[in-house]
């Protein structure tokens, strides 16, 4: 276990607890995985880009819909980072 330097707290992000009895994927894996697809769309945007601007590729409506893909993805991560956040603060505010 990791000690965090600034609250002196265990980092518990860094130390994942699995159940052995569930086989089923965890919220930390499902936000994993949308993280590493929303990090591959972004990069597909970019490359669809730079393949527009250099003139190797002149569809357009692939290069839009790349990166509206992209966007809508980044998007959809914010809102689950701003209820974490929020769901986070209102435990925090909770008496014990």
């Amino acid at each position: 276990m990791t000690i965090n330097s600034v609250t002196m707290a265990p980092d518990l992000a860094l130390s994942p607890v699995k159940h052995s009895r569930d086989p089923r994927p965890g919220f930390a894996d499902h936000l994993k995985a949308t993280l590493e697809n929303t990090n591959d769309l972004q990069f597909q945007a970019k490359t669809a880009m730079e393949e527009l601007a250099t003139g190797r590729n002149g569809n357009i409506h692939e290069t839009l819909l790349s990166m509206s893909k992209a966007e809508t993805s980044f998007k959809m991560v914010m809102q689950v980072r701003n209820k974490v956040l929020n769901a986070y603060q209102e435990v925090l505010r909770m008496q014990m």
